[in-house]
This record gives structure tokens, C-alpha cells and sequence, in this order.
């Protein structure tokens, strides 16, 4: 029998697929889903599985003692992960996905599990990023304005800024201004708004709600399980898209 590597031979071309044409057929074929919900019947590494069949009388302690340890390192995964290294202007322009059935889905685990290895966060987070994109903008918006309904005294600077930007913009338009007196009017603004900004500790509220956004963002991105962005019920899994026939 002739050997293995002379039945397969090399690519002559070096022929590939471009990574985002490979990304953009599997999420739109719905194959992404099938890879996160397969990915976490191989998260037991095979040597872990043959240790626990080879000493059935192991106490519980070494399973839990795994767990924690896959928690750690999908975690650490998480903390070190940046979810915007795939985000494009083209998924900013896409229409946003509906509230009810794309970003929230059927309550429960059919819709949100952990992701039991760090790939399979990754692959979750950098794609529900991409897929919710406009829902998480919003909720940053939302989550901005309730930080300022708290804290009104950062909500009364951010008005007295606006105003006197306007002011400015108002006595450009309407006055015949020398250049040197309307570069130093911008000036005074400019220091103004830091005054105001600083004394209303309207920075504080930026903190809190970058932060806070940022946190809902990573946990609904990594405890959301994907779906085809065709097919928005995650409960069947057997549709899959149909080539067009001519």
C-alpha cells in the first residue's frame, strides 16, 4: 500500500478561503450555532475523561476541582479578551436586531449557558459583539442617562456645557467677530467647559457608565448563545438556509 502522504497531494495553488468570507458563510448558514452548541461536548479534554473512567472511586473533589479550574481559565479568557477586534463599520450600519426575539431570546438555557472553554467565549463574545452592536449602543445610551438622572449635578453641567458651546456658536454666526477675538472666545469655552466639567464631576458619570455598559455588554455577550442571524428562534436547530434552486 503506498503511503499516506503520496494519496494527498499538496494545494499547487495555495488556494484559501479569505477569513471573512469564511466568517460571513458560516454565520450566515447558521453553522456558527452548530459550533457553539457543539463546542461544549468537547470541552472535557480526552485525558480528563480517561483518568475519570480509570478510577471510578475519585471523590468528587477532583470533578469540582476541574470546574473551578475551567471557570478560571474561561474567566481569565474573558478578562483578557478585547470584543471589538472584529467589530467593522459595516455591523454599526446593520439594521438592529429586534429586542424580544434576537438580543434577549427565549428565557432559560436555551438561549444562555456558559461557555465551558475560553474558544468558545471568544467565538461568542467577538460575534454577538458584532451581531448586537446598535442594541448595545443603546443600552450604553440608557445606562449614560440614568448615571446623570443620579447624579444631577453632572446632569447640570452637561447642560451649562451645551449652553455655552451654543452661546459660542451663536456669536460666530450672528457677529462680526475679528479672528483674534473669536479664537479667544473658543479658548474661554474651551476652559469653561473644563471648569464646569470638573466642579460637576460630570467625568464620574462618563466612569460609571462606560463601566457599567461594559460589564452588561461582556456578560450577555458571553452567556448569549449564538443563533443564525436568519433564523432568530434558537430552539430549532434543524433549519438550516436552503440553496436558491434556478
Amino acid at each position: 500500500m503506498a503511503p499516506s502522504s503520496s494519496t494527498f497531494k499538496p494545494n499547487p495553488l495555495s488556494l484559501s478561503v479569505p477569513d471573512p468570507a469564511l466568517d460571513r458563510w458560516l454565520r450566515d448558514s447558521g453553522y456558527l450555532d452548530l459550533l457553539d452548541s457543539t463546542a461544549s461536548s468537547a470541552s472535557l479534554p480526552p485525558s480528563t475523561a480517561a483518568a475519570a473512567a480509570a478510577s471510578p472511586t475519585a471523590g468528587p473533589s477532583s470533578g469540582v476541582a476541574a470546574d473551578v479550574l475551567s471557570f478560571a481559565r474561561t474567566l481569565a479568557s474573558l478578562l483578557a479578551l478585547n470584543p471589538f477586534a472584529r467589530l467593522s463599520a459595516a455591523d454599526l450600519a446593520a439594521p438592529t436586531p429586534s429586542w424580544s426575539l434576537a438580543f434577549v431570546g427565549p428565557p432559560g438555557a436555551v438561549s444562555y449557558s456558559w461557555p465551558p472553554t475560553p474558544t468558545q467565549a471568544r467565538l461568542r463574545v467577538q460575534e454577538n459583539v458584532r451581531r448586537y452592536a446598535r442594541n448595545y449602543a443603546a443600552l450604553a445610551i440608557l445606562v449614560f442617562a440614568c448615571c446623570l438622572y443620579r447624579m444631577p449635578m453632572a446632569l447640570l453641567g452637561m447642560l451649562a456645557s451645551l449652553a455655552v458651546w451654543e452661546g459660542v456658536r451663536y456669536c460666530r454666526d450672528h457677529w462680526d467677530l475679528a479672528p483674534g477675538i473669536a479664537q479667544a472666545l473658543l479658548h474661554c469655552a474651551q476652559i469653561a467647559t473644563a471648569i464646569l466639567l470638573y466642579i460637576c464631576n460630570l467625568q464620574f458619570a462618563l466612569v460609571y457608565a462606560i463601566g457599567l455598559s461594559y460589564v452588561v455588554m461582556m456578560l450577555h455577550a458571553s452567556l448569549r448563545k449564538l443563533t443564525p442571524s436568519n433564523l432568530p428562534d434558537p430552539g430549532n436547530r434543524n433549519r438550516r438556509v436552503q440553496p436558491k434552486r434556478s
